[in-house]
């Protein structure tokens, strides 16, 4: 409690700070929330959302990403027809962030940003290459009682594996950005990769069958997108005047593939994306057709599950040591740990599954002040999610 109630104090003191042209300190955060359906957010008595926004409450961060919250789009289950797509962060931030969800807490008011997403939307080829184009998903099974996610089918997984990126119905695996009230999201010039060409990408690792040709089709080539999700630029003024560009992702996990590694090497390169992006490489054009990547003098935020550990895992070459590590404009110094021990894991493993992959990687010009892995649960029970938040402090002048 006594954590929660001063870091809140503190945040409402640096706004006011700032407003002077004082520096900024944030608190920034990424949490993948385990497969968060439309159906979910319908409501605001989802018992596994509330412990979820309590995490988040207890955390308190001024900007966070929320991977695998489904987008919800034109076809998708639980989308009326007529409604506004992308409303589900809206809805989560409205209906359990914006109401305490303990006597302990205080709530939480965000904007809310969510990028349409390639996870569940039909292709029209047949990209895993079993002989069939899927075009038509099952209805997937409902939520479970305790609010956890229904289970994959076998003909889910079908449709997954000929979408643009793996999702067993439209808009699964999507995700979102909450920004603190206080903050400004400059929406006319946020920027998203969604439909970028993974040919596009010098020297890329798409992938090869067993006789050396390419795994995709000449006219597949042209259009097989490089990010299983998005990469989506979103700038953010603060109170002094400065603006942080927040980078999002979810690349795809590198496993459930076959011998030619298809989701491997996707993975590899969504990875290499990031530093190429702020390292201004070539090949770069955006969904509104600009070219070029991020500005060199822009301060900036890396969030995400990147489904990569730098030492751990089945990650092709290397991306996280090779690409993150190796580029001088990402601070990929700090390690952030946990203080909470849960056996058979590292302090610094943020999933169930013995890996570090979700990272709060700020750019370099910025001071780090701390971080960490979040495994604090109210009363101590099960966690909600297979993921742990990660979270650093830093400053921006």
């Amino acid at each position: 409690m006594k954590s929660g109630v001063l870091f809140w104090v503190y945040a409402m003191a640096w706004c006011v700070g700032a407003a002077r042209g004082e520096p900024v300190t944030l608190r920034l955060a990424t949490f993948n929330i385990e497969d968060v359906r439309t159906q979910d957010v319908a409501g605001a008595d989802q018992p596994r959302l509330k412990r979820i926004a309590e995490v988040i409450q207890r955390m308190r961060p001024n900007i966070i990403l929320l991977n695998e919250m489904a987008y919800d789009m034109p076809g998708g289950p639980g989308v009326k027809e007529g409604d506004a797509p992308g409303q589900n962060a809206r809805r989560f931030a409205e209906q359990y962030l914006a109401v305490p969800q303990s006597p302990e807490v205080a709530a939480m008011k965000f904007s809310a940003f969510m990028p349409p997403t390639n996870t569940g939307v039909a292709s029209g080829f047949d990209l895993d290459n079993d002989g069939q184009a899927v075009l038509t998903y099952p209805s997937p099974p409902p939520t479970k009682p305790d609010g956890s996610p229904g289970e994959q089918t076998e003909d889910g997984r079908r449709y997954g594996n000929d979408c643009w990126g793996f999702g067993t119905f439209p808009g699964q695996y999507g995700f979102a950005l909450l920004v603190d009230e206080r903050l400004t999201v400059l929406t006319d010039q946020i920027r998203t990769f969604q439909r970028l060409p993974w040919d596009y990408v010098d020297g890329n690792y798409m992938p090869l069958k067993a006789d050396g040709t390419p795994w995709y089709s000449e006219e597949e080539r042209k259009y097989m997108r490089l990010c299983s999700k998005t990469f989506a630029d979103v700038p953010v003024k603060l109170p002094n005047g400065s603006v942080l560009h927040v980078l999002c992702l979810h690349p795809t996990p590198p496993a459930f593939d076959g011998a030619e590694e298809r989701n491997k090497r996707r993975n590899h390169d969504e990875i290499r994306f990031i530093a190429d992006y702020v390292e201004r490489a070539s090949y770069i054009v955006d969904d509104a057709g600009v070219e070029g990547g991020l500005d060199r003098f822009a301060s900036f935020v890396v969030l995400g599950d990147l489904n990569a550990d730098p030492k751990k895992g089945q990650s092709y070459r290397g991306p996280m040591s090779k690409h993150i590590a190796g580029c001088p404009r990402i601070n990929f110094a700090n390690t952030p740990v946990s203080e909470v021990k849960i056996e058979g894991l590292e302090p610094s493993d943020t999933a169930r599954f013995k890996l570090r992959v979700d990272y709060v990687l700020p750019s370099s010009d910025l001071t780090l002040l701390r971080s960490g892995v979040w495994r604090e649960t109210s009363g101590g029970g099960e966690f909600p999610s297979d993921h742990f938040p990660v979270w650093a402090e830093v400053v921006v002048k």
